[in-house]
């Protein structure tokens, strides 16, 4: 399996987002966390990553500085979008979307059906951000949620109105590590150091068995877990991230052979994008892609109860890297 987000349909194409908006008004600026670029080494150090995914060769990338959300978008974030904008969402436009079996809160006749290769995700109605496990759920006690059931379009959307943009695939890896070279985690090469969770996955036997020992079924709070060194809460775990990169599983070789390594920005078209981070479904048994390494993807239009995103920006030119936005 490309990854634990297997339900979805195609429903159109996904507009460009290659494009780099002007540097954010001050109002928007506080979840922004200053990065100062660098050169760092991308992909699987300890070859454990999908031959599909192509996380390997590992190789060197360059990339200037620039800023990143310490936090993924969450719902309360999302609401005010969509009450500034009336923005409808690719889950409410299509009315289902896809909702992990044990989650799910509706009526039987709300399900639509099950992913043929992965049947604990079920096409839900009405199952959208509003409500992340169908029907019955609702997000009212989770405004420091992430959002989730959000599209690529829907990421890109968002974007537009914060004056924001995705974070290339490259971005997203640097961020994560945290100024941790080659490592499996933000934190380390294990998991759980001590009995101490550092991040929300799946526990148990999966798909029917979550003890939930790290305290969430589903998503935990935002701002759960410590961050990394580079003051960023959650890179890995709790719900994949959208990246702004088509995805190709033979870019990193791609680029080793064209000796390019400055700022890559992904194949210059492609079917699916990427997704970063994993999810609280990533166990080591079935999907262990909540490595800092790991890649995965999607079509554009997908949406799911676990994939959500956060916003990047461009360094404005009047102020150094090392300089704190204020």
């Amino acid at each position: 399996m490309p990854s634990d987000l297997t339900f979805g349909a195609t429903r159109g194409p996904s507009p460009d987002p290659a494009r780099r908006p002007p540097a954010l008004p001050r109002k928007r600026r506080r979840t922004l966390v200053d990065l100062p670029g660098g050169t760092y080494a991308a992909g699987d150090s300890f070859g454990e990553g999908y031959q599909a995914d192509g996380e390997g060769p590992v190789h060197p990338v360059d990339l200037p500085a620039f800023r990143l959300d310490a936090t993924a978008v969450t719902n309360e974030e999302f609401a005010r979008f969509v009450k500034a904008t009336g923005h409808v969402t690719t889950a409410e436009r299509e009315g289902f979307s896809a909702v992990f079996h044990l989650a799910f809160d509706g009526s039987p006749r709300d399900v639509l059906g099950r992913s043929p290769e992965a049947p604990w995700w079920l096409g839900v109605r009405a199952a959208s951000w509003r409500a992340p496990e169908g029907p019955g759920s609702n997000v009212g006690r989770r405004g420091n949620h992430p959002v989730v059931h959000v599209s690529h379009d829907d990421a890109l959307a968002y974007c537009d109105w914060a004056g924001t943009r995705l974070p290339t695939e490259a971005e997203w890896e640097y961020a994560a590590r945290g100024g941790h070279a080659g490592s499996r985690f933000p934190w380390g090469d294990d998991l759980e150091q001590d009995g101490t969770h550092h991040a929300n996955v799946w526990q148990g036997v999966f798909p029917d068995t979550n003890t939930a020992a790290d305290g969430f079924i589903t998503t935990a709070p935002v701002r759960t877990y410590e961050p990394n060194g580079f003051g960023l809460f959650q890179m890995i775990g709790n719900v994949w991230e959208w990246c702004a990169d088509w995805f190709s599983p033979t870019y990193y070789a791609d680029l080793v052979e064209s000796g390019s390594s400055s700022d890559p920005r992904g194949p210059a078209e492609g079917l699916t994008r990427v997704m970063r981070g994993g999810s609280y479904l990533c166990h080591d048994s079935y999907c262990h892609r909540y490595r800092l390494s790991a890649r995965s993807s999607s079509p554009p239009d997908s949406t799911a109860g676990n994939l959500g995103f956060r916003c990047a920006a461009d360094q404005p030119p009047d102020q150094p890297a090392d300089q704190p936005a204020g």
